[in-house]
């Protein structure tokens, strides 16, 4: 049975669930019906908002989930587009020693945009949708959406780098 998405509220900052250190996933977990839902409502949120990632400590759930969903949409028209990749204990394998600034916004940080600096690339290890583990190499404004939203997960926003 299709999962029926839901919006859910998306945590501020001063809120703190965005502070906090995200809890690691028991694989076990992932193929439950309610953690489906969970990724399910993540993507629909994110979608509904105009993010190109989320982090579930974004939406008051304090565990290691990552979205990210590069497109071309009214906060990031040039934005490359992609196939959203859910990100379940995700870890960063090794990063670029170079590095590249770009401009960052967040949905947890409302009308506030700064220029960061970032790993040009980096290599990441997580489980998927299915509990399967995968490995890839992310570069330029994905490597960026990666990093970003690895940030939730340890208690970061990108507000803590200006």
């Amino acid at each position: 049975m299709p999962l029926t998405p839901h919006i859910l509220p998306i945590a501020q900052n001063g809120e703190m669930v965005l502070r906090q250190i995200a809890q690691a996933v028991d694989p076990k977990e992932i193929k439950t019906p309610l953690f489906q839902q969970l990724l399910t409502d993540m993507q629909t949120t994110m979608e509904n908002a105009n993010g190109v990632g989320i982090a579930a400590p974004q939406v008051y759930v304090s565990k290691r989930i990552i979205i990210v969903a590069s497109r071309p949409n009214p906060r990031y028209p040039d934005a490359p587009e992609m196939q959203p990749e859910i990100m379940i204990n995700p870890e960063i394998l090794q990063l670029s020693p170079e590095t590249v600034c770009g401009e960052e916004g967040c949905l947890s940080v409302n009308e506030q945009r700064a220029m960061v600096e970032r790993a040009q690339s980096l290599r990441v290890r997580y489980l998927n949708r299915h509990g399967d583990t995968q490995e890839n190499l992310y570069e330029g404004f994905v490597a960026r959406i990666v990093q970003h939203e690895y940030d939730h997960l340890e208690g970061k926003l990108f507000i803590d780098y200006v």
